[in-house]
């Protein structure tokens, strides 16, 4: 949609942000709430998603405090792991050393750290003690 003269644009802009409809504090904390409840994601893929839609750090990072509320990075891994990734879950132990890796690397997308991840896995894992920190050249971007 374009406007046809500037001030147009404006007073439309002024309108919008004066009923609410254009706040940055309110579309982060809704999107950060969804992000967590409905998709399960960890705080560096939210904050990540908020500073790519342009949410400045300091809201982005309240958004996503509010919205993870007191839950802990492995009560969420748990719940991701859960709801995402079944078939690891209701797998038993797991022997295959490649699956372990792939759902380190889809955990880690998701937005969770290393030692964390490295603890949900080990109480998957057949074989605990193999599974070891990446060094930092591993260690994919989240």
């Amino acid at each position: 949609m374009r406007a046809a003269h500037l001030p147009d644009a404006d007073a439309a802009i002024d309108r919008l942000t004066e009923i609410g409809y254009l706040n940055d504090e309110r579309f982060a904390e809704s999107y950060a709430a969804a992000r967590v409840e409905n998709e399960g994601f960890g705080r560096m893929r939210v904050l990540n998603d908020l500073r790519a839609r342009r949410v400045s750090g300091d809201t982005a990072e309240q958004a996503v405090e509010r919205a993870l509320g007191d839950k802990g990075e492995a009560e969420l891994i748990d719940a991701f792991i859960q709801r995402r990734m079944p078939s690891i879950a209701a797998a038993g132990p797991i022997d295959d050393e490649r699956k372990l890796a792939a759902a380190y690397r889809k955990l880690r997308r998701a937005g969770f750290t290393s030692g964390p991840i490295l603890s949900a896995l080990k109480r998957l894992a057949a074989r605990p003690d193999a599974l070891q920190e990446p060094s930092e050249e591993e260690e994919p971007e989240a």
